[in-house]
C-alpha cells in the first residue's frame, strides 16, 4: 500500500524532549493528526538522555567536531538511553492516549543498514580521519516492516540506531537518520521538530523567518553562513528527505506544539523546503 501521499514523519528530539508537560502536548498534537487520518511515523534522538545515562555509567563524554565519540563501552548505554529509556518513555504516552505504538530501533528488522562513519577533520588546510567510534551513517533503509506496521493502523515509534551487515551496531545522528526514513517512505511532509522558529537570515531576528525555499538555494545560505551550528544537520536531513523520495520538508518548533496542527490548518508555520 502507498502510504505516501497521507504519510507525515516527525523527527523529534532535543530540548523539546526534556520537559514531560511539553513532551506530552507535542505527543497529543502529533496523535490528532493521525485521528485526522494521515499515517504517522515518530523518530526521536535524545541527546539529553544519552548524556544522564552516560553520566551515571561513570563514562564520560568526548565530543569531536560537534559529534558523540562512541566507544564500544559507552554504545551499550546509548542504546540502553535511546531504546529503553526514551523510546519506551514516548511509546507509553501514547498509547495512554488510546493510540497503538511500537518502538524500533532500525536494528528490527533489518530496517536501516548502516556503516562506521569516517569523519574528515579539517586543521591548518591539512585533512585527517578520525576515529569515531561506533557512530555510523545510513547506507540503505528497507521501509517493509514500517509499512506492515502502517497497513495495520499502529504508529511507529523509530530511534536512531542500526547495525552494519557484520551485526556491529552503530549510534546514527538522529536528524539525518530521520531524513533518510522520510525519504525511502516517500513521506508528503517530513516535519523536523526544534527549538527555534524555523530558518532565519539572521538567527537573532525572528522577523527574518525564511517561510518557503527551494532546496536548491540551500547551498548559498550556507555558503553565506546563515544556516550554521545545530540548523546544519537538519537543513542536511531535509536535503536528504526530498533527495530521496519526501515531497516537502519543513522546520518548525517543538516548544509551541500548536504549531504541528498549524500545518494542516492553512497557517504554514516555520520554514517549508521544496524541491
Amino acid at each position: 500500500m502507498d502510504q505516501g501521499k497521507n504519510l507525515l514523519l516527525f523527527k523529534y528530539g532535543g530540548n523539546a524532549m526534556t520537559d514531560p508537560e511539553l513532551q506530552t502536548e507535542i505527543l497529543r498534537n502529533i496523535c490528532l493528526l493521525k485521528k485526522k487520518g494521515h499515517s504517522i511515523v515518530i523518530v526521536h534522538g535524545g541527546g539529553p538522555f544519552i548524556k544522564i545515562t552516560l553520566d551515571e555509567a561513570g563514562i564520560e563524554s568526548e565530543f569531536i567536531d560537534g559529534q558523540r565519540k562512541t566507544t564500544s563501552d559507552a554504545m551499550k548505554y546509548v542504546e540502553m538511553a535511546l531504546k529503553g529509556r526514551v523510546n519506551g518513555t514516548l511509546v507509553s504516552i501514547i498509547n495512554g492516549m488510546g493510540y497503538k505504538a511500537v518502538g524500533l530501533s532500525g536494528k528490527d528488522g533489518q530496517m536501516v543498514l548502516a556503516e562506521k562513519r569516517l569523519h574528515q577533520r579539517n586543521e591548518n588546510g591539512k585533512s585527517t580521519t578520525v576515529d569515531l567510534g561506533q557512530v555510523g551513517d545510513v547506507v540503505k533503509v528497507d521501509p517493509a516492516l514500517i509499512d506492515l506496521l502502517l497497513d495495520n493502523d499502529y504508529l511507529p515509534v523509530l530511534t536512531c540506531i542500526a547495525s552494519d551487515s557484520s551485526g556491529t551496531d552503530y549510534n546514527i545522528n538522529a536528524d539525518l537518520f530521520a531524513g533518510h526514513i522520510a525519504g525511502n517512505l516517500s513521506a508528503q511532509q517530513y516535519v523536523v521538530l526544534t527549538d527555534v522558529d524555523g530558518l532565519m537570515l539572521d538567527k537573532d531576528d525572528p522577523g527574518s523567518l525564511i517561510r518557503e525555499i527551494k532546496l536548491s538555494e540551500l547551498e548559498k545560505l550556507k555558503d553565506k553562513g546563515v544556516i550554521q551550528g545545530g540548523m546544519i544537520p537538519k537543513i542536511d536531513s531535509c536535503r536528504t528527505a526530498l533527495e530521496k523520495g519526501a515531497v516537502s520538508a519543513r522546520i518548525i518548533n517543538g516548544t509551541v506544539p500548536g504549531q504541528i496542527a498549524e500545518i494542516f490548518e492553512g497557517r504554514n508555520p516555520g520554514t517549508v523546503i521544496i524541491k
